[in-house]
């Protein structure tokens, strides 16, 4: 390994100075070290022994009662701040990509079982719904994909190891409950 590193070690440097005289001059002996040594090194296989299957199943059950085990939900503060967000982004992006497929399928499978999906017919759908009901329509679809959108900005700057101090960590998730809740009735009201 170290006379790999030796030979490397002289490829380099010698590039650096003249690259078209790689071979030609003192770093030869280094190379020549380099490469031989490594069909002389010689591995040492792991030493096994062969053993019943009753021994393997109790081996295996000692080194099992001696790993660390996670603690159950019921371990944890609920009023801690992961609980509201980290289960709210899990629960929205949920049902975002869900309902998200279940609408593509639908809209895919429509012609061959005659539901009139098509945009014209949704478009009639929804005038004749009544203005509450559209409202709450809209606040069902909006406020999922404003708090995942808020709550995934917050997870990508904490990639940047940035806001990991409790108070901030509190703060972020008050920025974010704002934002979505902003976000949905801009939304909604003006869209």
């Amino acid at each position: 390994m170290i006379a790999q590193r030796v030979g490397i070690r002289a490829l380099r440097q010698a590039a650096a100075v003249k690259p078209n005289a790689l071979f030609f001059n003192q770093n030869l002996p280094r190379l020549a070290l380099a490469t031989n040594s490594t069909s002389l090194q010689i591995s040492r296989g792991a030493s096994t022994q062969k053993i019943t299957e009753n021994e393997a199943q109790s081996i295996l059950a000692s080194q099992r009662r001696q790993r660390p085990v996670a603690p159950h939900l019921t371990a944890y503060d609920y009023s801690q701040t992961w609980f509201g967000a980290s289960i709210w982004t899990r629960i929205t992006g949920q049902a975002l990509s869900t309902s998200f497929y279940a609408f593509s399928l639908a809209y895919l499978v429509a012609p061959l079982t005659g539901w009139h999906i098509e945009s014209a017919t949704l478009a009639d759908a929804a005038a004749s719904l009544s203005p509450a009901v559209k409202t709450g329509l809209k606040l069902v679809v909006a406020w999922p994909f404003f708090f995942h959108f808020s709550n995934g900005i917050r997870h990508l700057v904490w990639d940047f190891a940035v806001g990991f101090k409790k108070h901030t960590i509190q703060q972020t998730s008050y920025v974010v409950l704002g934002a979505s809740i902003v976000g949905t009735l801009g939304a909604v009201f003006l869209l």
